[in-house]
């Protein structure tokens, strides 16, 4: 096969998880340039509705938008069933739903622990259980956690405190392995991306705080910007990472590599 045949997604279907902006965004568009259909779902439908248009306006590809809370198991059964009533099957899932909660660790409430880590590791743990059987009966299918470098390793307390959220994403780097060791005999890779620091809704007041710290140790000195997970998202959802499962992949301008 071609290259260009390696990373065509032409025919394929995918559910991207906090579609609505964004890295999801971001990621929902990349899939669909590369000629995958593609549903996007949020706890925010608007959005996400917003996104839907935008990408059949952009590409021609068919995109919906769904409602999805991911940390609520009757939501998860509802928008998948919905999923599959509208494209059959889902060949490519990105589990990149997820929040946070800045607080030092002796003053975190457990309820914002809970919430981060329903969201971020529970809600991953059921999409993947949700939609991983069909893709194990086919003999075929991607699935792509959102980590984070936070998941890696910790970080100085003066640019991002949030014990929770490192928790959660070292609990969907331990998951993405375990995963794909045992669905890697079905024809199913499960792999995660490690984003490090990108502008978004979510981390604005940690860039706004601790930013000139960020860049000074990320060799590139320079944010994630809005293509720079692209290429590694159709990567991943296509023929051309066929044979990588397990892995987990920074992408943080070179932050991980200090």
């Amino acid at each position: 096969m071609r290259v260009q045949e390696l990373l065509d997604l032409t025919g394929k279907k995918a559910l991207i998880t906090g579609g609505g902006r964004g890295l999801g965004e971001q990621m929902a568009f990349a899939l669909a340039e590369a000629g995958a259909d593609v549903i996007v779902c949020s706890r925010h439908l608007e959005a996400c509705a917003e996104v839907a248009q935008n990408i059949v306006s952009a590409t021609g590809r068919s995109a919906h938008a769904l409602a999805l809370d991911v940390a609520d198991p009757a939501s998860v059964s509802q928008a998948v069933d919905e999923a599959l009533s509208l494209f059959g099957q889902i060949d490519i899932l990105i589990n990149n739903a997820g929040v946070s909660w800045g607080a030092d660790v002796f003053s975190m409430p457990l309820e914002k622990w809970n919430r981060v880590l329903a969201v971020n590791a529970t809600g991953s743990f059921l999409m993947a259980q949700a939609l991983g059987r069909g893709m194990v009966d086919r003999g075929w299918g991607r699935v792509i956690n959102v980590a984070s470098i936070a998941g890696l390793f910790g970080i100085d307390p003066d640019i991002m405190n949030a014990v929770g959220y490192h928790a959660s994403k070292g609990a969907v780097i331990a998951l993405t392995r375990d995963l794909a060791v045992k669905w890697a005999p079905h024809g199913v890779t499960v792999n995660a991306i490690a984003p490090g620091f990108f502008p978004s809704r979510m981390s604005q007041g940690v860039l706004a705080h601790g930013g000139e710290k960020i860049l000074v140790g990320t060799p590139m000195r320079r944010f994630g910007g809005e293509h720079d997970l692209k290429g590694l998202a159709v990567y991943l959802a296509s023929e051309a990472s066929a044979y990588m499962t397990g892995q987990i992949l920074p992408i943080d301008g070179g932050a991980s590599a200090v």
